[in-house]
């Protein structure tokens, strides 16, 4: 018999509303388990193709552009099969036919469907909170509005101190905005901070120039005489001007397609763990729409979490489930690392263990319940957030390295945690230790790419695993990783190989720019050289610090900051109480003598 004339099996029909980025993640794990079985619908109220949200702030900021964000582009649609609608929006579901409609009348058929409708950002519901000039901070019509008016306009107002207030007040200040921060904490980012690191984070900013009102509560935004908003007026009677009006105080669930369809929906779309819909099993939902066991997940590295499922029992292999999260936080704040996880905060039957040197700019604060670490929170030194987070996750016993627990890994030696230099500490992780938490990736994926794939660059690992594409605080540790696993392959031809993580030209290249080009600050340098990350990294911060200090002795002011301890304090401090003196040599050598 010809199977030629065999009768095709019809594809299912899949249909995805959203295309964001858990949206797509969870299209790109189908398609590896299995491409054939599914004809695609996917459908964006955007006018873009999917791309990465985490890295608007750059965007913001001047140092990328939102083609550089782009994770999939229209062309990777067209080459997987999908059909992809852009600036279309889903407004209907007809469970009972199985077909969505979009606001323009497009409609599509389904023998699944995946909701990934993500979330809206929330605006406080205040006297004046529709003028223009009010905008959220979530998608890149934001951004672009953001920067049209830091052309135009001078004082700028962001509403919330977490994450996001903060970058969105970072890239205007960038702009050449005067922006002050309005937060109703007693202290910033409360959530993933505790009051000590916060108030060394806000230190920080302020020296960057931004300025911070902090128990503050908005009451009106303020109409000028031209019609858009002019001031922040708040409930002690005070008032602070504003040309523009950043909202960032959180983000809701987006529930209305979901409760249209008559789907359950409490504080986000009820799933259960293969991440179906309680309502209607032919209908998934996944990302920050989702309400799973009680929690609406606003991390990245969950929602990726919940992808893997849910493409596992859209392929019909039903044997994945997702039981929650863990959640860790690793951020890069305007130049600045922070990590926290689990329970810092403490309470009865807690114990604290602490470290500050506020000269340094370094905070560590650990937790201790029951002889297990409860929760972590690191300002500036966040190497050890991997492990930390790995021992809670474990519910590992740390009651024989208590006394060393504060100051790393590296320093357990002889009691089996590893010890040595940074690349030993890393290599001593176990293959399961998440390096970058955006993308979900550990670090025995990305050594075992490096191995089998025989790659030599950051950017190939980047292709191969998304390590590192993402927010960008994971480079330093994938390039040590890279440098590890990769050895003298690694580090030949040091004359081409990047200065970091964050930029693709050499040591060389960087110095000749600031030369040629004039340029006298590091800002003005990271726009010129297309900088990839907000703020650069511990890496290329001090070059860049030493190259223009060089080049321009009576122009450019030493940066403090972004000099290494030891030349901050022209010493070098001993844990044994001796010290070492590091005198400052222009330009030459000596000897002894």
């Amino acid at each position: 018999m010809d199977m030629s004339d065999m009768p095709k099996k019809r594809k299912l029909k899949l249909v995805m509303a959203g295309n964001g980025m858990a949206g797509v993640r969870t299209l790109e794990e189908l398609l590896k388990l299995d491409p054939e079985l599914y004809d695609i619908t996917v459908f964006g109220n955007e006018p873009h193709p999917n791309y990465n949200r985490i890295m608007l702030s750059p965007v913001l900021a001047g140092e990328q552009t939102i083609e550089q964000i782009i994770t999939h582009p229209v062309s990777w649609y067209a080459g997987h099969g999908i059909t992809l609608h852009t600036g279309k929006m889903v407004v209907k579901i007809d469970r009972t036919r199985r077909i969505v409609y979009a606001e323009d009348g497009t409609e599509a058929a389904y023998d699944r469907l995946l909701l990934a409708t993500g979330s809206n950002p929330f605006i406080l519901p205040v006297p004046g909170a529709d003028l223009p000039g009010v905008v959220g901070f979530r998608d890149i019509a934001d951004v672009d509005a953001m920067i049209v008016a830091s052309g135009q306009y001078k004082n700028a107002v962001v509403i919330g101190g977490g994450l996001l207030g903060l970058e969105a007040a970072n890239g205007l200040k960038l702009r050449g905005m005067n922006v002050s921060v309005v937060h109703i904490g007693p202290w910033l980012m409360e959530r993933q901070l505790d009051e000590p690191a916060a108030r060394l984070l806000q230190g920080n900013l302020e020296a960057k120039g931004l300025k911070f009102l902090l128990q503050k509560q908005t009451a009106e935004l303020v109409k000028g005489d031209s019609g858009r908003v002019s001031a922040v007026k708040f409930k002690d009677g005070g008032s602070v001007p504003a040309d523009l009006v950043v909202m960032a105080v959180g983000i809701r669930p987006n529930t209305a397609l979901a409760e249209s369809a008559g789907l359950h929906c409490e504080r986000g779309i009820r799933v259960n763990d293969t991440l179906q819909t309680v309502t209607d099993p032919r209908i998934y939902a996944i990302g920050e729409c989702v309400n799973h066991r009680g929690t609406a997940y606003g991390l990245v590295a969950p929602l990726f979490e919940q992808a893997k499922v849910c493409a596992n029992h859209l392929a019909q292999y039903g044997i994945a489930r997702y039981e929650g999260s863990m959640t860790s936080t690793k951020l890069k704040v305007t130049g600045i690392d922070l990590f926290s996880a689990g329970n810092f905060s403490g309470g009865e039957g807690f114990e604290e263990i602490m470290f500050q040197d506020a000269g340094r700019g370094a905070y560590k604060k650990l937790m201790l319940k029951d002889n297990k670490l409860a929760g972590a929170c690191l300002y500036g030194d966040t190497l050890d957030g991997a492990w930390y987070f790995e021992l809670m996750r474990d519910g590992t016993d740390v009651s024989g390295i208590r006394d060393k627990l504060l100051f790393g890994r590296h320093h357990i030696g002889d009691s089996g945690a590893g010890g040595g230099d940074e690349k030993t500490r890393l290599m001593s992780l176990p293959d399961k230790a998440e390096i970058c938490g955006c993308n979900g990736v550990c670090k025995g994926d990305i050594v075992k790419a490096i191995r089998d794939k025989k790659l030599f660059t950051l950017d190939e690992v980047r292709a191969h695993t998304k390590a590192s594409s993402s927010c960008g605080s994971c480079t330093g540790l994938v390039e040590t990783l890279l440098a590890a696993t990769a050895g003298g392959d690694y580090s030949t031809a040091p004359s081409k190989k990047p200065l970091c993580g964050c930029t693709e030209h050499t040591h060389d290249e960087v110095r000749v720019a600031i030369t040629q080009n004039s340029l006298k600050s590091m800002p003005e340098t990271m726009r010129f050289l297309d900088w990839k990350t907000p703020d650069g990294c511990n890496k290329c911060r001090p070059a860049l610090n030493y190259y223009l200090l060089c080049a321009w002795p009576g122009e450019y002011r030493d940066d403090a900051q972004s000099r290494y301890i030891n030349e901050r304090a022209h010493g070098n401090i001993q844990k044994d109480g001796t010290f070492s003196v590091v005198p400052r040599m222009w330009g030459g050598l000596t000897n002894p003598r």
